[in-house]
């Protein structure tokens, strides 16, 4: 049955804790088809070291469409503080989206990719997890405000891991989209400046 259970590949990301934030993250985990719970309460299956991460942040809740043979996945928003960007939607508490074979999403600082890759099974998934030394979205909404953030820009090694990621689309630089913003000066860090993008 390993061979036919879907996987999640999930790419973590925080600008300021770093792999603290995810101290507690095994790099590989077998669930069954009930929600698996994310946040930072002890009972939570993915459990994130950050304090202003709800106990039960958000899960991702697999389920069956109508009429097929496969798993589905969505995401649902369970904390009443703060909201969940999913490609681009803002959720809010017990509001859910149908997650799509490549998903970005934002919490608490955290930037999650999740790359679905579908099995046979109905039984169970699996989540891999990978921690990411740079940002996997370039323009991640901003959760509570509508101020300018600023993410520090970092380049990954040539052959590196990450570089693979970035072909499954798991990273985004500023070079593949037509409203990248002008570098700046020569001895200065890279940055990029990022504005919360309007839900649709």
């Amino acid at each position: 049955m390993e061979r036919n259970l879907t996987v999640l590949q999930v790419a973590l990301y925080h600008p300021i804790q770093g792999p603290a934030a995810f101290a507690n993250v095994p790099s590989r985990l077998q669930h069954d088809t009930s929600p698996l719970l994310v946040g930072r309460g002890q009972e939570a299956h993915l459990q994130l070291k950050l304090p202003h991460l709800s106990r039960h942040h958000l899960s991702l809740e697999p389920y069956r469409e109508r009429g097929s043979s496969l798993l589905s996945f969505c995401l649902k928003a369970l904390s009443y503080r703060g909201c969940v960007w999913v490609n681009g939607l803002m959720l809010r508490y017990l509001e859910q989206v149908p997650l799509t074979t490549i998903n970005r999403v934002t919490f608490s600082g955290i930037q999650m990719v999740i790359h679905i890759e579908v099995g046979a099974s109905l039984e169970a998934f699996v989540c891999c997890f990978h921690l990411s030394p740079s940002p996997l979205i370039y323009r991640p909404e901003a959760e509570e405000t509508d101020e300018y953030e600023i993410i520090p820009q970092q380049w990954s090694p040539q052959g590196s891991r990450e570089q693979t990621l970035c072909h499954l689309g798991f990273l985004q630089g500023p070079s593949e989209t037509q409203d990248s913003f002008p570098q700046p000066s020569s001895g200065r860090g890279a940055e990029i400046q990022l504005q919360r993008e309007t839900p649709v």
